[in-house]
């Protein structure tokens, strides 16, 4: 439970978005865009962490009329928006990259480097375009990859071949490489295609609000997050007070100080926002 000293003293929220302050058509709820303003006046700073690309933040954080720097691609990039400088980034180091393009050849997986704002691909992994999941974000082909390995924020591996994504994922995964973090799963969207995301070790939306809050001079427990699935878990593993909305997974809902009755479909955050308001008043 939350106390009205706790909510009185949130100097910070953050949003994930899918799931969470987004509905299902990519909207925020009217009542929490009323609410956002309202507690901007008093002083509150919102933000977002979210799996997108931070390019493909910017429509949301316009609209609602957000400055403070965003987390994207789960915690590999935190960004500020005014200037678009990089408060923190995780690059992945180039030999991993070089080695991931080579895997992913001999084993005929489609491989994309995510930057901040583009997801690159080559003629050869035209496919990657319909099978990511990553909404709303811009795909640019390229001749080669050679030009866009340094600046490399996450991969993505992705094939109709369980057998070979799962041996990709042991060669990329400890002791054949040191220093990333490797997950693997199965599309939701589109049947028998499965994935493979690598970033760099220790990268998350938590080690994100982490830097975040140090940034914005802004104890953690000054802060709020609001979340909903398994890449929100960082985040409420801090000392921040943790908001889950109905819809969110068990796992997520566990580790929260409260719980919405409301789903992101029902503009879930608002109900949360209301609660800070009233302890501000």
């Amino acid at each position: 439970m939350i106390s009205k000293s706790d909510l009185k003293n949130i100097k910070l929220i953050v949003f994930d978005l899918d799931g969470t302050l987004l509905n299902s058509k990519d909207q925020v709820g009217s009542e929490t865009q009323g609410l956002i303003s309202k507690l901007q006046e008093k002083g509150v700073t919102f933000s977002f962490a979210s799996g997108r690309l931070h390019g493909t933040l910017m429509y949301h954080a316009e609209k609602l009329n957000i400055n403070t720097p965003l987390i994207s691609l789960d915690g590999a990039l935190v960004k500020s928006i005014a200037d678009n400088r990089y408060i923190s980034e995780n690059f992945i180091p180039a030999r991993y990259v070089r080695k991931a393009m080579a895997v992913a050849d001999e084993l005929l997986l489609s491989i994309a480097l995510c930057h901040s704002e583009t997801i690159y691909y080559t003629e050869h992994n035209s496919t990657i375009p319909h099978l990511m999941d990553k909404f709303g974000a811009k795909y640019e082909e390229v001749h080669s990859y050679d030009d866009y390995i340094n600046e490399t924020l996450e991969l993505v591996m992705v094939s109709d071949y369980k057998d070979n994504t799962k041996q990709a994922l042991k060669r990329l995964s400890f002791p054949y490489t040191f220093g990333l973090n490797t997950g693997y799963y199965k599309s939701s969207k589109h049947e028998e295609i499965y994935y493979i995301e690598v970033r760099r070790k220790g990268v998350s939306k938590g080690t994100g609000l982490k830097k975040l809050c140090r940034y914005l001079k802004t104890g953690i427990t000054e802060t709020a997050v609001m979340g909903d699935w398994y890449n929100d878990r960082t985040l409420f593993e801090t000392k921040a007070i943790k908001v889950a909305v109905a819809n969110a997974v068990p796992e997520i809902k566990r580790l929260a100080d409260f719980i919405t009755k409301r789903t992101n479909e029902e503009d879930a955050t608002a109900e949360f926002l209301k609660m800070v308001l009233d302890a501000k008043k």
